[in-house]
């Protein structure tokens, strides 16, 4: 069983962004069933960091897609983004030093932080892009 499952409720009635949000789920996931079968350590700063990576991709196009359609909460969002992405940097950059290992609580707040936004800050948006044509 994946430790995120992907429903319905979680899509923001966005294509593109639905798309995104199941990749980066898919990339949590990975995460989780390499921690669970004790995968070395190298596999896992890959998984991470392809979860960065593309979490700063899937918050550009966001952004991009705001900026572009006039979103009245862009600041908000944006900052939103700012953070989130400095806190899983954060974490890639102790981890890479040695100074944290994955848990448990690492695993649990990446599926907080991913559903909390999607659900939180994304939905937030659905009607405003389906209001401008945006599928």
């Amino acid at each position: 069983m994946a430790f995120i499952e992907w429903s319905d409720g979680l899509s923001v009635g966005v294509e593109v962004f639905d798309k995104e949000h199941k990749q980066l789920i898919n990339l949590v996931n990975k995460l989780s069933q390499a921690l669970s079968s004790g995968s070395a350590k190298k596999t896992m700063e890959d998984i991470l960091k392809s979860l960065v990576n593309y979490t700063k991709i899937h918050f550009r196009h966001e952004e991009e897609y705001m900026t572009l359609y006039d979103y009245p909460d862009y600041a908000k969002h944006k900052a939103e983004h700012d953070e989130l992405t400095a806190q899983v940097m954060d974490f890639a950059g102790r981890y890479q030093a040695g100074k944290v290992s994955f848990s448990l609580e690492l695993m649990n707040f990446l599926k907080d932080w991913l559903t909390k936004h999607i659900l939180g800050s994304d939905k937030k948006y659905r009607d405003f892009f389906l209001g401008k044509g945006v599928k």
